[in-house]
């Protein structure tokens, strides 16, 4: 859809196929202009059918709208969005290298290491 339609425009567009509850047009996060797209939700699913049959392909704005029903988001995986290196119990143990058992410790950034020796 056009980024110049607003939110009572597509209330209007969308109340002629069936009863609007609610209508969100998400915004970019950075910018806070809107994404192009929209929800609209109906008050049945006989609606949505019909507004999705009505309004798919229809020229808004000098730009046809592709007007379909919304689906679930998938599941997030139990790790999180963005969890890499395989399963968390494959990550999960005690810190050390293998080389006679030693607790590994994190070496840090050496900047500055002389000085701070000499001023103990």
């Amino acid at each position: 859809m056009s980024f110049r339609t607003t939110k009572e425009e597509l209330t209007a567009l969308a109340g002629a196929a069936g009863t609007v509850v609610d209508v969100y047009m998400p915004a970019d996060r950075a910018t806070g202009k809107p994404r192009g797209f929209a929800f609209v939700e109906f008050a049945s699913q006989a609606e949505a059918e019909e507004a999705v049959r009505q309004l798919n392909g229809r020229e808004v704005g000098g730009r046809a709208l592709k007007v379909n029903v919304a689906e679930d988001r998938p599941q997030r995986r139990p790790g999180g969005p963005r969890s890499f290196g395989g399963p968390p119990e494959a990550i999960a143990g005690p810190s050390f290298f293998a080389v006679e058992g030693r607790f590994s410790k994190p070496k840090g950034s050496r900047r500055g290491t002389r000085g701070r020796k000499r001023s103990l």
